[in-house]
């Protein structure tokens, strides 16, 4: 397991990955909660005192979006909370490996090469995903 969690943490973690990636099947909702995990572990950037799920989901300024979403509000389902446990046990998918950023661009729009200063590390369906350096997120790599 890469992350301690408990079970409200779990069904946090699993409703917004289904708030921000519902639209994108299961492989998109992994990817996001590889971003999750990656920011609880992360000692970079503006993620150095962010270690738990909860301090994750929560995190402000910088959050998700998904917080927001109707989407988020509703107890999780069971499928919801494995792929959630998949992702905390350090399941990865690429493009979401290391990355801690990621967004939809506008339906007429490409990724951009950067975001938040950071590489491009690629798209799954309509999300750009965005990885550090490895040198200032060691923990991530």
């Amino acid at each position: 397991m890469l992350v301690n969690y408990t079970s409200k943490e779990l069904d946090l973690m699993a409703r917004l990955m289904r708030a921000e990636a519902l639209g994108e099947g299961n492989l998109g909702m992994l990817m996001v909660g590889n971003v999750i995990v990656n920011r609880s572990i992360a000692n970079c950037y503006t993620f150095k005192d962010i270690r738990t799920i909860y301090d994750v989901v929560y995190q402000n300024p910088g959050g998700f979006s998904g917080v927001n979403s109707s989407l988020f509000y509703g107890k999780s389902t069971t499928q919801e909370k494995e792929l959630a446990e998949r992702c905390l046990r350090g399941e990865y998918y690429y493009p979401a490996t290391h990355a801690l950023w990621f967004y939809a661009p506008p339906s007429n729009q490409s990724c951009k090469s950067s975001f938040y200063s950071q590489p491009y590390s690629g798209k799954y369906k309509n999300h750009c995903f965005y990885k550090p350096d490895s040198g200032a997120c060691h923990e991530i790599y």
